[in-house]
């Protein structure tokens, strides 16, 4: 057998794994996930729905040639049997969200009753969700002190980008994303010498370079503003709202590129003021160098805390990705 078939034949395998099992047993429901940093962000998710009935196993698409991604994940279901109610496919939302079925990919993912995405364009996004950023910044520093406006930062930041974002929806709903990719967008969407002190000057660069691309673009397709109205309007009712642009924008971009020279930068001055404290505290210099070290001793990576980060849980966009799962149990 074929490895391409045995993947077909997969939902079918887990069906009849279950029957065959005592009734006592609870019911196993495979979760195809895209990569490793995606198996314990659905495991995160799927272990609110486990009972004394049924529980979750989280893997990625094949051990036997490591393929991995999205295209990999949703295979059986693009290219041979439905996935099935033993066994479903938990993938980004990308841009396959926004662009609601223009392509066979998004129709796919969109219409599949076995196929869940993150409504946000990955789990990158949430991982970065504004107002647990600063919840982040204590888990790394272990200093509760707000020095930084996370929420406000990047409710300035998505305000501005919001404009081109939906001619980027719009380019790669009608074909036309050559012209204006994901890539170019990312380079607009790089705040560039952020300071903590005078986080403004940022949104000012990006606002410059946003404006700079719409006047390009106005100039390339002069009959889009129909088109441009319209597609703002259906953002809009799919939940983008000029407040939370950067959920929507790519989840690598957003997570290397602009939350994490943040955080470092916020992170770097609390540390420094915890170091601070110990330093001129009233104490012998034996004391202080003990704390010291037992401080320094404590702190966290960035980026490790940020892909444990799970405060997006309150936001609107996760409760949807729960109602999409639990409709599903409650249907099969």
């Amino acid at each position: 057998m074929s490895f391409k078939l045995k993947d077909n034949l997969n939902s079918k395998y887990f069906e009849a794994a279950n029957a065959l099992t005592s009734k006592k047993a609870r019911h196993r429901i495979v979760a195809y996930v895209e990569s490793y940093d995606d198996i314990y962000f659905w495991r995160t998710v799927l272990s609110e729905f486990e009972n004394d009935k049924r529980y979750f196993e989280v893997m990625l698409p094949s051990k036997i040639n490591l393929t991995r991604g999205k295209k990999s994940v949703l295979m059986n279901f693009l290219e041979g049997e439905p996935l099935g109610k033993d066994m479903i496919a938990c993938v980004d939302a990308d841009y396959d969200y926004l662009i609601q079925g223009r392509t066979h990919q998004s129709k796919r993912v969109l219409e599949s009753p076995y196929v869940f995405h993150t409504y946000v364009y990955a789990i990158e996004n949430y991982q970065c969700y504004a107002p647990s950023l600063h919840n982040v910044c204590v888990s790394v520093t272990l200093n509760d002190h707000r020095i930084f406006d996370f929420r406000g930062y990047f409710q300035a930041f998505s305000e501005v980008l919001f404009p081109l974002f939906v001619w980027s929806i719009m380019v790669y709903r009608n074909g036309n994303y050559p012209k204006f990719s994901i890539s170019d967008f990312n380079r607009i969407a790089d705040p560039g010498g952020f300071n903590v002190q005078n986080p403004e000057r940022s949104i000012a660069n990006v606002k410059r370079k946003v404006h700079t691309k719409i006047n390009d673009l106005q100039r390339q397709f002069p009959e889009a503003k129909e088109e441009y109205l319209v597609t703002k309007d259906d953002l809009k009712a799919l939940g983008v709202t000029p407040q939370t642009t950067y959920l929507y924008i790519q989840g690598h971009h957003l997570f290397d590129t602009v939350v994490s020279p943040i955080l470092s930068k916020v992170c770097n001055l609390l540390r420094q003021e915890r170091q601070n404290e110990i330093y001129h505290a009233t104490a012998h210099k034996t004391q202080k160098r003990n704390e010291m070290s037992c401080y320094e001793n404590s702190l966290q990576d960035i980026k490790v805390m940020l892909k444990k980060n799970t405060g997006y849980m309150m936001s609107e966009q996760f409760r949807r990705l729960q109602e999409d799962i639990r409709g599903y149990l409650d249907q099969t």
